[in-house]
């Protein structure tokens, strides 16, 4: 994975859609990304191959030829970890204390899910 997996890779939305699919099919031709995401998200051809281009730039995907062939070089969990750490940063200035507490107190849990918070956070300890 190189120094892609090194540096802070952040990817938008559109960049997300991309990436599920290399993390889901491991290697995949540019050409059926792009029919993939035709059918479900209905870009063209030219918008998901910009979209494959700025991921190459980033350090996201990388590119073989012959064919075109796009591969993921971070893993789902490296950028679920980079874009949680932003999130927390913008929105609660980096407390997850803060995070849990007004997230608690705008949600219903079940029984069960409030005993396996205890459970994590016992772990904690």
């Amino acid at each position: 994975m190189g120094n892609a997996a090194k540096k802070e890779i952040r990817l938008h939305e559109g960049e997300l859609n991309v990436m599920e699919l290399l993390w889901s099919n491991k290697v995949l031709a540019a050409k059926d990304i792009s029919k993939i995401i035709k059918e479900y998200i209905g870009w063209e051809k030219n918008t998901t191959y910009t979209v494959i281009k700025r991921l190459i730039d980033k350090g996201a995907v990388s590119r073989e030829d012959p064919g075109f062939l796009c591969r993921a070089e971070v893993t789902k969990k490296q950028i679920q970890e980079i874009e949680t750490k932003a999130l927390f940063s913008k929105m609660f200035n980096g407390s997850m204390t803060t995070f849990i507490t007004e997230y608690l107190a705008n949600c219903k849990l079940t029984t069960e899910e409030v005993i396996e918070l205890q459970r994590v956070l016992n772990r904690q300890i």
